[in-house]
C-alpha cells in the first residue's frame, strides 16, 4: 500500500495525499509514525503561501517534496518508530510511513515520550538561540513572545547561576506557562527595563518594539522571529544609538558562530532531544488531533490560533 503525507496543495489548503512507495536503498531505514509536531509560526506561513520567492531554496527542509508556494510536503518534527530498532526523531514533514538515510534519525531517549520529543526542533532553535546569544552568570533576560521557542529560550536561560529570566507575552495565560518553566512572567508593559539581553520571538512588528524598548546600554536584541514576505517596522530612532543597541538575527539553518568549529546539526540535534527528558516542557503541548485531520487543523492553526503552543499529530491513537 502507498504512504500517505500531507500536502499544502494551495494557499490555504492542504490534502492528505498518497505517498509513492519506496524500495529498500543500502543505509535507509523505514520510520513509522508515531507522532508529528505542527511548527505553527513558520508551517503557518507556508500553509497561507507567504514564504517569499527570495527564500525558497533557504526554507527547504530536509526531507521536502514539491516546491513552494504550493504543492508542497512540508514539515520537520517527526516522531516513530525505526525498523532498524528503537524510535527514532526525524526532519520529516507530516507522513505515516517513510524511508531516510539512517543518519538522519535521531534515537530517541527512553524517558521522553513521543509528544515532548516532537518538541526537538524547536529545541534545537532555543539551543542555537543560546548559543548566539551567549548568557552569563547574573544576567538579566527578557524573552518577548510566549510561544514555543520563547518559552523554550526562558526554560533554558532560567537554569543559568543567578539569571533572572522574564517571560513577556500580551496573554495573561501565559503566567502558569512561566511559573512551570521557573521563570517570571510580564506583560509588555510591565516589564523589566535595562536588561542585559532581550530575545525577540512573538512574529509581530510591536513584539520587536517592545524588545527594544527593554533592552538597556549596550544590550543585545537577538531576533528569533522570521515574518515571511511581511515588511517590518524597526523603530531605530528614539535612544536605538544613544543606547547603542545591538540588534542581531538567530536562524537555526546554520549552527550559531560560537560552536560551528566544533558541533554540527546532529550534535545539536541530540543535545535538543536530551534536554527533554526534563518532564516540565510538557507544558508546552497544548493540543492534538487525529492525522488524517490535519488538512483541517492546519487551516485552523493558521487562520485562528487562539491559545496554541505545541499541536501535536497523531498517527496511532494508541501510542502517546
Amino acid at each position: 500500500m502507498d504512504e500517505r503525507a500531507f500536502w499544502v496543495v494551495a494557499s490555504g489548503r492542504g490534502e492528505i495525499r498518497p505517498a509513492p512507495s519506496f524500495p529498500p536503498e543500502p543505509g535507509n531505514i523505514i520510520v513509522k509514525a508515531s507522532a508529528s509536531g505542527i511548527s505553527r509560526g513558520t508551517e503557518a506561513l507556508v500553509f497561507q503561501g507567504r514564504v517569499p520567492e527570495s527564500q525558497y531554496e533557504e526554507m527547504r527542509c530536509p526531507f521536502q517534496a514539491g516546491n513552494f508556494p504550493a504543492p508542497v510536503k512540508y514539515g520537520y518534527a517527526s516522531v516513530g518508530e525505526s525498523s532498524a530498532g528503537g524510535r527514532v526523531f526525524c526532519l520529516h514533514p507530516h507522513q505515516d510511513r517513510y524511508a531516510v538515510p539512517a543518519k538522519a534519525a535521531v534515537p530517541v531517549p527512553d524517558d521522553v515520550p513521543n509528544k515532548r520529543a516532537v518538541l526537538a526542533a524547536n529545541m534545537e532553535t532555543a539551543i542555537n538561540a543560546l548559543w548566539d546569544a551567549g548568557p552569563r552568570v547574573g544576567d538579566q533576560i527578557a524573552v518577548v513572545g510566549g510561544g514555543v521557542v520563547g518559552c523554550l529560550f526562558a526554560g533554558l536561560a532560567g537554569r543559568i547561576p543567578g539569571a533572572r529570566v522574564e517571560l513577556v507575552d500580551i496573554n495573561a495565560a501565559r503566567t502558569e506557562t512561566a511559573r512551570q518553566l521557573g521563570v517570571a512572567f510580564a506583560t509588555p508593559e510591565n516589564a523589566s527595563r535595562d536588561v542585559d539581553i532581550v530575545v525577540h520571538a512573538s512574529g509581530t512588528p510591536a513584539g520587536l518594539t517592545s524588545a527594544l524598548g527593554l533592552a538597556g546600554f549596550e544590550a543585545l536584541v537577538l531576533e528569533m522571529s522570521w515574518y515571511g514576505d511581511a515588511a517590518v517596522p524597526v523603530p531605530l530612532g528614539e535612544a536605538f544609538h544613544s543606547r547603542r543597541l545591538r540588534l542581531q538575527s538567530s536562524q537555526v539553518g546554520a549552527v550559531a558562530t560560537s560552536r560551528r568549529a566544533r558541533r554540527d546539526h546532529r550534535d545539536r540535534l541530540v543535545l535538543a532531544l536530551e534536554l527533554l527528558r526534563d518532564p516540565v516542557f510538557d507544558c508546552l503541548i497544548s493540543g492534538e488531533s487525529n492525522f488524517e485531520d490535519l488538512p483541517e487543523t492546519m487551516a485552523q492553526l493558521a487562520n485562528d490560533p487562539g491559545d496554541t503552543l505545541c499541536h501535536v499529530i497523531r498517527y496511532d491513537q494508541e501510542d502517546s
